[in-house]
């Protein structure tokens, strides 16, 4: 993130405060270097994929044909988050999903205010991602695979539930190399804000139901 990204600095992380902040898009990123704050970003460009842009890589649409993994919704989070937070990151000496993230958000998903998306292979988990619902639209926080394809399999599958939910699009923050190889691109915060109050979806613990089922 950049300077600029930067909305606010607080000592501590609560729910209360995370939940608040995501409903004007705004989210924590904890810097293992700032060890008592607690940095939070809006940024100036926004990662969304809009799901009538969406775009699968060929190599992908070679593994989905294969037809090698199933996936079930909000049926294990604590063990994607934790997956999530095992991975080694790029230009990152640790992980900002740290202990009070890996609580918060558990927390949240109680609340039925974030989600995840387990990818498995026969009885093993090997891929997922998590991220936070809100009345307004559902966020993209991280993923993780141990077997090639699995954390876009998960990517995928989320994105066609979603779509036949009738939403039309998922915010991820940032775009990484897999968000923009499946279409994802990014705009501006001031677009970003009128996604946010073009409408509301409808309320957040109804949507995990209809994601879960």
């Amino acid at each position: 993130m950049m300077e600029e990204d930067l909305f606010a600095v607080t000592k501590k992380l609560t729910v209360e405060d995370v939940i608040r902040a995501y409903d004007i898009g705004v989210f924590p990123w904890p810097d293992p270097s700032l060890k008592d704050l607690v940095p939070w970003f809006k940024p100036q460009e926004r990662g969304v994929l809009f799901f009538d842009h969406l775009h699968l890589p060929e190599s992908f649409q070679k593994q989905l044909k294969k037809n090698k993994f199933s996936v079930s919704f909000c049926q294990d989070f604590p063990r994607v988050i934790e997956q999530c937070s095992l991975i080694p990151r790029k230009g990152q000496s640790g992980t900002w999903i740290d202990t009070d993230i890996i609580e918060i958000y558990t927390e949240l998903f109680n609340q039925k205010r974030a989600y995840s998306v387990e990818v498995w292979s026969d009885d093993e988990l090997v891929g997922g991602l998590y991220g936070v619902i809100t009345d307004r639209y559902v966020s993209g926080e991280s993923m993780f695979f141990k077997e090639t394809g699995a954390s876009k399999y998960a990517l995928y599958m989320l994105i066609k539930k979603l779509e036949r939910l009738g939403l039309s699009y998922i915010d991820t923050q940032m775009v990484t190399p897999v968000v923009q190889a499946f279409g994802g691109v990014k705009i501006s915060k001031e677009d970003f804000d009128k996604l946010l109050i073009s409408g509301k979806i409808r309320e957040c613990s109804t949507l995990f139901e209809e994601l879960k089922s």
